[in-house]
């Protein structure tokens, strides 16, 4: 049987090289987390009288068309912004907020027996 042997005048073959130094992916991921974790500016408009769906487009100019909901339990930096107590309404999809229309009644309330 014949063992396999380097011939005498090669050396061994050499380990390859390291890979370049690369920073650890755990570092860059939470420097990654930070970026998405900061809350994206919310727009804030006025709802145009017996307005009930966003009129908001996106980048293509496509219409949202989503429902808006009243919002009840809103953060205090959205209170900050809006006024306290005030009736905010915030589409369902892009969530966009929404004041209520200074030319309308508010709906809170209006509803007792």
């Amino acid at each position: 049987m014949a063992e396999e042997t380097t011939p005498q005048g090669a050396s061994p073959a050499a380990p390859p090289p390291a890979p370049p130094a690369t920073p650890p992916a755990a570092a860059a991921a939470p420097a990654a987390a930070v970026t998405e974790a900061a809350p994206a500016e919310q727009k804030v408009k006025v709802r145009k009288p017996r307005q009930r769906s966003c009129d908001e487009k996106d980048a293509k100019g496509k219409l949202c068309a989503g429902h808006l909901k009243r919002w009840y339990d809103y953060p205090k930096d959205v209170a900050a912004k809006i006024g306290k107590d005030a009736e905010i309404y915030r589409c369902e999809f892009c969530k966009t907020l929404y004041k209520p229309d200074p030319k309308q009644m508010p709906h809170s309330f209006t509803l007792r027996y």
